[in-house]
Order: C-alpha cells, then structure tokens, then sequence
C-alpha cells in the first residue's frame, strides 16, 4: 500500500516581476487564464504541510482563496515570496495569522538587488518582515540561496535573522526545468564551502535543536556543492509532491529534460487524488525517482527524509553539538547513509564520468 504523503508544494504562476539571475522562471510565465483554480485545489489530499510558491504567488489576485482551501488541508501553510508585493503580503496575514511567510533576500542590499534584478527589493523584503512581526504573525523568516559570490552576505544575514528573532533558511543554487536555468554552476566552491562551515558552526552553538538540524542540512548543501552523492535518499514522489500551475502532479522540482522529467498525472483529469497517487503512472515515476542520477539538496525533498530517517541527523547533531560544546573541531563529513536506497540514485557524478 502506498503511504499517504506528508508535505505538498502547489506552484500557483509561473509569473513573476523578478529578474533573479538564478532563475528563468520570469522569462517562461504561465497565461493567467490557464493557471489552476481554487476549486481544483479541493482535490488535494490532507498532509502535514504546504508550501506555496511561484514565480510570485502574490501575482494572484486569489490568492487569499487559494490559502483558504489550503489551510482547509493541513496544519501549517508556509508562502514563499520575493516580498515584492508589500501590501498584499500584510493584507493576507491580517486575514490569515497563522500563515507562515518566508522572503527570498539573496544578500545586503546591494548585493540582493543585483541577483533579483530590480531596485528595491531589499528595502521592500526587510520593511515587510518588520510589519508582520509588528502584527505579531509568529511563522516568518527570511531564506537566501547561495551562488557564486553570495555566500560571505549569508553570514550577515544569519546575524540579522538572529537579531530580528526571524527563521532563516538556505539553499544552494540549481538547475532544472522549474528554474528554466541549466548553467547554475558555483565555481568558488572553496569560499562558499567555507562560508558554509562558518554557519553551521554558529548554529551548532545556538540552544535551538532546530538550528543544529539546519546545520545537519547545511552540511548536506557542502555535500551537494562539492557534486557527491546525496546523504539520504531522495523519496519525492512518495513523501511529498509539486502541483505545478497547470495541475500536473509531479515529484519535485528539481527534473531536467536531459535525465528525465515525468508527471505523475493532472489533478483536472481525475475525480479524487488517489487516482493519481495510486496509479500505475505514479509508480512508474517512482521508479524513476528510485534510479535518478541528480543529487539535489533542497529543502523540499531533504526535509521530509530528515524526519523519516531521524537517527542519522540525530547521531550527527549530537556528536557535532557534543563538539561545539568542547571547543572541538567539528565533524563534517560527507557521508552516503545506506538506508537501503538504489545506491545509483542522487550519484550524478559517477554518470558524469562514465
């Protein structure tokens, strides 16, 4: 019997009023008339969490609609926003308090407007996260996704997101068809690599066990930087899903064309989502999942596997804690944790040098 999934990612546009130089998405939108409704999202099963995403999810003038449905289906919805959209963001969280907001910042703000590619946008993400924590909205933070000359302003912001008592997440650059970016390619791995150990160091020394499983996390993006096999085993497809903004149901977000890239079906075409996620097709793309060569490490499809096979996390956290605590160098290494996963699968560099 296939286990119900516990996290979902619904991609409401592709539309967006960005330039970011990671990113493509802005010059590949979606037609409005063609992006999936309110309604269609009823169809969705019940999980632990959602996040909502874009290009902008706040282009959408429903999007207060979508939410509503959303948060008829889990806990914890979690938008994913440039924060471009200021009074939209407030708006959406007087009506919803509980909704979590977290603000792509890619660097100080010099170095954020260059990547995102217009004027402003620190100024407008920064005011926005003061005004939610004004109102007193709990779930907000802040997330930067690390390139080729970014990575010294990540510490900065970890700094900042500690000052200000905000969430902060990190990512490191990718390619895949979501992005339309096949080129994302850090080339300064050894000052980011560093930068990187700086952090989880700091973390570590923090009295929150979250921030040392971040670290744990943080960890794994050195791992996927450096171009090694995935730590844990991706289980997209099986934990968690991406509805993209025509509907198709697909694993993650991180396929290429080049390897592979397969929807598990549309939600337009079915009457009940266990149609989809109980269908042969859904198997298929599965396997798939099981032998594919990317070695993604992004919060989506780690999160989930993190939880799932808590004690290798666990037994990191606590000898590198344990180290923290003792002024001990810490122990970063990059292990393959053996789970009993295809040992092909997240091994690009091997099917790089066959």
């Amino acid at each position: 019997m296939i286990p119900s999934p516990t996290d979902m990612c619904i991609i409401t546009t592709y539309r967006c009023p960005m330039r970011c130089k990671m990113c493509d998405i802005w010059q590949n939108p979606t037609e409005k008339s063609k992006e999936i409704q309110p309604k269609e999202l009823e169809i969705l099963p019940h999980v632990n969490f959602v996040n909502i995403t874009g290009g902008e999810p706040f282009i959408r003038e429903d999007l207060d609609e979508i939410v509503e449905v959303l948060f008829s289906k889990s806990p914890r919805v979690v938008i994913s926003t440039s924060g471009w959209f200021e009074e939209r963001i407030i708006k959406l969280a007087e009506k919803f308090p509980n909704i979590g907001i977290r603000i792509s910042i890619e660097g100080l703000s010099q170095k954020n407007d260059e990547l995102r590619g217009r004027q402003g946008g620190f100024d407008k993400g920064l005011r926005t996260l003061l005004a939610l924590r004004e109102m007193g909205i709990k779930d907000i933070g802040f997330g930067i996704t690390v390139s080729n000359n970014n990575s010294a302003d990540m510490l900065s912001l970890y700094h900042l997101a500690k000052q200000l008592k905000m969430e902060f997440a990190t990512a490191a650059f990718h390619n895949s068809y979501y992005f339309h970016k096949y080129d994302n390619q850090i080339t300064n791995k050894d000052e980011v690599i560093s930068n990187f150990e700086k952090l989880i160091a700091l973390q570590l020394e923090e009295h929150s066990p979250k921030a040392w499983f971040r670290a744990f996390f943080n960890n794994g993006l050195i791992n996927y930087i450096e171009g090694n096999r995935r730590m844990l085993p991706c289980e997209a497809g099986l934990v968690n899903f991406f509805v993209d903004p025509y509907g198709d149901v697909y694993p993650c977000n991180g396929l290429e064309e080049q390897y592979w890239k397969e929807s598990m079906g549309n939600i337009r075409n079915v009457e009940s989502f266990a149609e989809i996620w109980e269908s042969e097709q859904a198997e298929k793309v599965r396997s798939l999942v099981r032998k594919c060569p990317k070695n993604c490490w992004m919060v989506g499809t780690a999160a989930p596997v993190m939880k799932k096979y808590i004690r290798h996390p666990l037994q990191w956290v606590m000898k590198n804690k344990l180290n923290s605590l003792l002024h001990q160098p810490l122990c970063l290494e990059r292990n393959w944790y053996d789970v009993g996963q295809d040992p092909e699968q997240g091994n690009l560099k091997k099917l790089s040098e066959e």
